[in-house]
């Protein structure tokens, strides 16, 4: 692997730090008993770093995501990780009844709720639910959507499988708990390399990445632990890459559309 395709991710790091670490820096110092809690200062600079850069890496997948969920998402959505709530740009309207954001990180909700009304989306229409839970905790979601069980037509996960606790065991519980059959999970994520050299650095550098991403890993191979869960209709979807992208990066990514069978 070339060294500036395996210290490339150095330049992404330098730049989150810039732009994350002061803001972190003045509400500490605002509220010095934030030192005790650290899980809160990480989600504080997370989104911090994303109010900068949530939009540049939205438009950096916008291809994929307009081919992947535009076209597919349909019915009472469920999308892990939201964020910012950027995949209800992608959602059509008239297909979707119901858009329902898990996001454990509470510093996300104000702009999450803000992107989703624009789009069309609200708590008092009933058509927007935000959960501060996170996607491993299932009987938290389940408790909050009515019968049928499971609820959700499509299950969206866009950059979150990387950071989610327990991911192998979440993801299977999100499939058989919580996703209707016949029902859809549509992913982007970036994942295990499928070269040698590649995942040698993406190993090297996930201890450190992690701690400033709030627990991102580059080594996870999260589009082989969707497949793994079974019981997928054969023939419909399935798992791609993203066009134009070299196997030579940290960052690789897998696209797919999987159905469960009825």
């Amino acid at each position: 692997m070339r060294l500036d395709a395996a210290f490339g991710l150095l330049t992404d790091l330098r730049l989150f730090l810039f732009g994350g670490l002061w803001p972190t820096i003045l509400v500490i110092w605002h509220a010095p008993s934030l030192l005790f809690r650290p899980l809160e200062i990480s989600r504080i600079f997370m989104a911090s770093v994303w109010n900068l850069y949530g939009n540049s890496v939205d438009e950096a997948g916008r291809n994929v995501k307009t081919g992947l969920i535009t076209p597919h998402a349909y019915g009472v959505v469920l999308d892990i990780g939201a964020g910012h709530g950027h995949t209800v740009n992608y959602l059509d309207h008239s297909r979707v009844t119901k858009y329902v954001a898990v996001e454990p990180n509470v510093h996300m909700h104000a702009k999450l709720r803000r992107i989703a009304s624009a789009a069309g989306y609200s708590e008092d229409a009933g058509t927007l639910l935000i959960l501060t839970c996170g996607a491993e905790d299932i009987s938290t979601i389940l408790s909050y959507l009515p019968a049928p069980r499971p609820p959700v037509d499509t299950i969206i996960s866009v950059l979150t499988i990387c950071s989610i606790p327990s991911p192998q065991s979440t993801i299977s519980a999100l499939i058989t708990e919580v996703l209707k059959p016949g029902g859809q999970i549509l992913f982007y994520e970036h994942v295990l390399s499928e070269r040698k050299d590649v995942v040698w650095w993406q190993r090297f550098w996930t201890p450190l990445w992690s701690i400033f991403l709030d627990g991102c890993c580059l080594d996870r191979p999260s589009h082989r632990w969707i497949e793994d869960v079974g019981g997928w209709v054969e023939g419909e979807g399935g798992i791609w890459g993203k066009e134009g992208e070299t196997e030579e990066h940290l960052f690789w990514h897998r696209v797919g559309r999987l159905v469960k069978a009825e």
